[in-house]
């Protein structure tokens, strides 16, 4: 008798089209390793139904003969069938409120759960991941949203010819259209108002990484940020350069007790010890990237009443903010809403404490997609798939009715369980906490 897998018709947003298994892969599924896949029809699917048949996949309306479903999204709770298992990013570990009541469901259906968010090796570092597809997405849109707010500002800039990423058929056709601008830049230079022109990164994992893959079409140069400080009284820059800064937590943070050094490690470990000195830096930046992971134990970088006071003094230099961790009302105060791929930004007005959607307005120019690896579609799943493929069969073969330590699973897929057979596996306990 073959193993028998599904893969989910994504429901959470309408612009949700990625998929976590790609075509080419369910046909190696199928052929090599004896595993029958059960693909829920869809019509919106960046690969469509004939794709996957071609690929030698089953298509069906509901995926009720499958005990184990893949998925990319959170799944709605009048969904989960009992005893299955489900692999989805859950959005539950930082015992996130909206999210717990599908938690609880699962845990009364008694399912399995493994969250890819959690899926890590040994360093602690993500295996399987769309955040460099965030990235990359991000800082299309960041560039596409400079265009318009620089435009608002009466400059014609070389970023009007920047789309949004998902009007673009490929990652390819978005990276010649902004390598054309930054050939332009380095033919044609910036305007001297918008000198020394600086684009900050908080963060250096996946997400920047991807995001500074399509910065670096652009003629850059990295400085750090102790140099960033003194930029601008230098003497005859350069106007065809970009400056590049990328922010690490000791940009980011200080220890309150000013007798103590800065330590990662007892960051992490003690975060109220610590409190922000971004701020010396913010009035040099041109446009902020922010990739860096927060939840709320952690100091917040910009807030609301800092950008009061930035604003206070006229217009600064700071045009545009890219959230593209999308916490809202987090390391980012300025971030009050998660947008839509239809929808993507707003202006918020630090005095009033609203915003108004579109580019134009008083006020800094915030663009917070929460599903940006959605604008690449294809790309990112198939990016995607490329490495939950290796993780399949073992998912899928795993005996799941024996207690947790003797279960057989991949040592970094086991890390990612957070619910067997309906109870928080012993690294998830503190869950509990969050459910009552």
């Amino acid at each position: 008798m073959s193993i028998c897998i599904g893969i989910r018709h994504e429901d959470k947003y309408r612009s949700e089209t990625r998929t976590p298994l790609v075509p080419r892969h369910a046909e190696r599924l199928v052929k090599t390793q004896n595993i029958d896949v059960i693909v829920q029809s869809s019509p919106k699917r960046i690969f469509s139904d004939n794709e996957y048949l071609k690929a030698g996949a089953k298509v069906q309306k509901d995926l009720k003969l499958c005990p184990v479903i893949f998925g990319v999204k959170e799944i709605p709770e009048s969904i989960f069938e009992r005893e299955k298992t489900y692999i989805f990013f859950a959005h539950v570990i930082k015992g996130q409120k909206k999210n717990m009541h599908m938690l609880k469901r699962m845990m009364d259906m008694k399912c399995n759960l493994i969250d890819y968010e959690r899926v890590i090796d040994e360093q602690g570092k993500r295996l399987i991941f769309f955040g460099r597809y965030a990235g990359l997405a991000g800082m299309i849109n960041s560039f596409w949203a400079l265009g318009l707010r620089l435009k608002y500002y009466g400059y014609n800039s070389k970023f009007l010819k920047v789309k949004q990423a998902h009007h673009y058929h490929s990652l390819e056709e978005a990276r010649d259209v902004i390598s054309q601008a930054g050939q332009e830049i380095a033919e044609l230079g910036c305007p001297p108002e918008l000198r020394p022109f600086v684009i900050g990164f908080t963060g250096y994992g996946n997400v920047s990484n991807g995001a500074q893959e399509i910065c670096g079409l652009l003629p850059v140069k990295e400085i750090s940020p102790e140099k960033l400080l003194s930029l601008k009284s230098r003497k005859k820059l350069p106007d065809n350069i970009i400056y590049k800064v990328i922010f690490k937590e000791e940009h980011l943070v200080e220890p309150i007790d000013k007798e103590q050094e800065f330590d990662l490690n007892d960051y992490y470990t003690n975060p109220q010890k610590y409190r922000s000195q971004f701020e010396k830096y913010i009035p040099h930046l041109s446009m902020l990237i922010n990739c860096m992971y927060w939840d709320d134990r952690y100091p917040k970088f910009i807030t609301k009443n800092y950008l009061k006071k930035l604003y206070s003094g006229g217009r600064p230099k700071l045009n545009v903010i890219s959230d593209i961790t999308c916490d809202v009302d987090g390391s980012i105060e300025s971030t009050v809403k998660a947008t839509e791929i239809e929808d993507p930004i707003y202006v918020y007005d630090p005095f009033k404490n609203k915003i108004k959607m579109g580019s134009d307005g008083d006020g800094i120019l915030t663009m917070a997609v929460h599903i940006l690896p959605s604008e690449l579609p294809r790309d990112s799943s198939c990016g995607f798939s490329d490495v939950l493929v290796n993780f399949v069969k073992p998912i899928a073969v795993a005996d799941y009715n024996v207690p947790y330590e003797e279960l057989e699973l991949p040592r970094s897929i086991k890390k990612g369980l957070i619910l067997l057979n309906g109870k928080l596996t012993p690294p998830y306990k503190y869950i509990e906490t969050y459910l009552k």
